[in-house]
């Protein structure tokens, strides 16, 4: 078995031996992301930041184009378009230029999927005016008197969220804290104070 293999690695051309190279480790990666996304859930991040804030800002989602699902799934079917145009006695140039074109048609098909999931997240019924007067947990210590950001995570429509959170209060807020959101500002963050305080 291995001096099959052995042979036929040094009957093949350098190019081809590129494709196969490039196939095998991006093929492993596209199954294992696409099922550690079908059993574990999207673990590839859609936007730079808080995906929550990103919804209520009304700005669209900024996913990222050249995630590393997109780039894995590029060179998956580049490679794979490649070796099966160089097994049907395509010559190099024209290898090439259709690996790179299906490898593009598969990178802006992912690109469409994970835009049209944005779109859907964006779309969703989440209001987080609806966290006002909500009773909720200090994720991240909360720097007193709006000098920074910490982070609640607060039970929202059903939803536990993680989502940026300030306070008027002359201390810092510590993680555990239970706290009251009084206010949301600017659509994205929550004002909030340590349960009880006046």
């Amino acid at each position: 078995m291995n001096l099959d293999i052995n042979l036929y690695w040094s009957g093949i051309s350098i190019l081809e031996k590129i494709y196969w190279i490039v196939a095998l480790p991006s093929t492993v990666i596209f199954l294992i992301q696409f099922f550690m996304t079908l059993f574990a859930g999207d673990t590839d991040t859609i936007s730079g930041g808080d995906s929550d804030i990103s919804i209520d800002s009304d700005h669209g989602i900024t996913f990222q184009y050249l995630s590393l699902k997109n780039i894995t799934a590029f060179f998956t079917i580049f490679s794979w378009s490649g070796i099966a145009c160089i097994k049907l006695g395509i010559n190099i140039p024209l290898t090439v230029i259709i690996s790179i074109i299906c490898g593009l048609i598969m990178l802006f098909i992912m690109i469409g999927i994970y835009f049209l999931m944005g779109k859907l997240t964006e779309n969703g019924n989440f209001n987080i005016n609806n966290s006002i007067d909500k009773i909720c947990d200090t994720y991240l210590p909360i720097p007193a008197a709006r000098k920074g950001m910490g982070k609640v995570q607060i039970n929202v429509q059903g939803n536990v969220r993680e989502i940026d959170a300030v306070t008027d209060e002359e201390t810092d807020i510590k993680t555990g804290t239970i706290v009251q959101v009084t206010e949301v500002i600017n659509n994205q963050i929550l004002l909030v104070k340590t349960l009880n305080k006046k």
